[in-house]
């Protein structure tokens, strides 16, 4: 790929989680998992910009097809039908659990999560919709409502209540006091009944969880948990949705990471990775009752640019390519981020711990004589050395991603990373600790 000078512009936008202390890189151009800002800096994207270019920055197979499109065209009221939704929707089909079949497209992952409660809600005719701390669902009215992350909802709240969304605890060691994996699912699950009983089964709709955590930690559930979560759905009619936003298309080692843990939800929410964020895209995969439902009763909501052709014949391509082998280097390069990371950890006593699958992982710092966070965002108003870290680390040419609180970092590079890749983006990380920790 050839660079050429870049242009630049004045400062007219405004961009997202803006803050006016800092000034993020100014990036121009990208090609595999690299990317260059205006002065031609090359950095390793390693954290796909937001968990979204799954298959890196050029791929042509995507590019193409949404160029085809656009030249038959480029779009069709959401109203309406279009091969390209149909054949999107089908291949989504082939993919996802075998218990799910139809699609109901959308832009983004927080309009697809609203719009799978809203349908949990009015099938279940219940109001009530179960969320874990910690977690992040989205920066809409509705989704901030679902996300229990601190730092979103006191910013969506602070001039407009939102409600109908319940908390409980996520299954990590600190929420109880137990590192035993079996102990822990086994804690959690009576956990998450206490509140089903608490609230009343007959209010909720739905619980709503990623399989594995994405900006909140990348923390996996124990072994059997999520059996249990499904245990407890079946129990008292209670609909299963799993977010899906930053764990699907492959990024847990399988199309979906709910298939990580051989369990069936009643809905998958979906967005970034579907085009790998060539265009936007999101949406809701549901079983076929609830389909049914829909067809029966009708659905009087939309969205402009749902299921937006260009979009979806950027899903379509970009499914074929996951399919040609991107998945399996995932499955076969996690054992390089696991072994990397477990060698960060022995390195660092600061690093209290690493976890995650496939090519979502977490990294948490804290002081190791006390266990404390060095900064907690929640309380502290210091200089985070966290977020120190990864400034070092981007100025040593890897881009990694912050997670929520911002004690930890969240490492999920394009899928197509090979081990060499990883090892350098690692070994970056290792210096950028060893730096900022040794002169803080």
């Amino acid at each position: 790929m050839s660079r050429q000078e870049p242009v630049r512009e004045e400062a007219a936008s405004i961009h997202h989680w803006y803050d006016p202390d800092t000034n993020p890189i100014n990036i121009a151009e990208g090609e595999g998992i690299s990317v260059w800002d205006v002065d031609g800096t090359e950095y390793f994207d390693f954290c796909s910009q937001l968990y979204c270019t799954n298959l890196g920055h050029s791929n042509e197979a995507v590019i193409e097809a949404m160029d085809e499109q656009a030249r038959k065209i480029p779009y069709v009221s959401s109203a309406k039908r279009t091969p390209a939704r149909e054949r999107l929707a089908n291949k989504l089909a082939k993919v996802a659990p075998d218990n799910l079949s139809h699609t109901f497209f959308s832009v983004s992952g927080s309009e697809a999560n609203e719009i799978a409660v809203q349908l949990a809600r009015e099938r279940q005719d219940a109001p009530t919709v179960l969320t874990r701390w910690r977690s992040y669902h989205g920066g809409t009215y509705g989704a901030g409502a679902l996300t229990g992350d601190p730092e979103t909802r006191s910013t969506i709240e602070r001039h407009a209540a939102t409600s109908g969304a319940a908390k409980f605890l996520p299954p990590i060691p600190k929420a109880f006091d137990t590192d035993d994996p079996e102990e822990l699912a086994r804690r959690a699950g009576e956990h998450l009944e206490f509140v089903i009983r608490n609230e009343g089964p007959d209010s909720i709709a739905a619980i709503l969880m990623e399989p594995v955590a994405g900006t909140s930690g990348a923390f996996p559930a124990p072994p059997g948990y999520f059996d249990h979560v499904r245990d407890l759905c079946d129990e008292y009619d209670i609909l299963l949705i799993a977010d899906e936003v930053i764990t699907g298309f492959g990024r847990c080692g399988d199309w979906f990471g709910i298939q990580t843990e051989d369990v069936n939800p009643d809905m998958i929410t979906f967005a970034k990775g579907i085009t790998s964020a060539y265009a936007p895209l999101a949406g809701v995969i549901v079983t076929p009752e609830i389909a049914s439902f829909v067809q029966s009763n009708g659905f009087d909501i939309g969205q402009t640019f749902g299921g937006h052709p260009i979009g979806c014949a950027a899903g379509s391509a970009a499914l074929d390519v996951y399919s040609d082998g991107v998945i399996e280097n995932v499955a076969e390069q996690e054992a390089t981020f696991r072994t990397g990371l477990q060698e960060l950890k022995a390195n660092h006593d600061v690093v209290s711990d690493i976890r995650g699958r496939g090519f979502l992982w977490g990294v948490e710092f804290a002081d190791p004589t006390t266990g404390e966070s060095f900064h907690d965002p929640r309380v502290d108003d210091d200089e985070n050395p966290v977020a120190s870290v990864i400034r070092e680390s981007s100025d040593r040419g890897v881009l990694f991603g912050g997670g929520r609180p911002g004690f930890q970092i969240i490492i999920s590079p394009p899928l197509i990373a090979n081990q060499e890749a990883i090892e350098r983006a690692l070994a970056v990380l290792d210096d950028s600790i060893t730096t900022v920790f040794d002169n803080s």
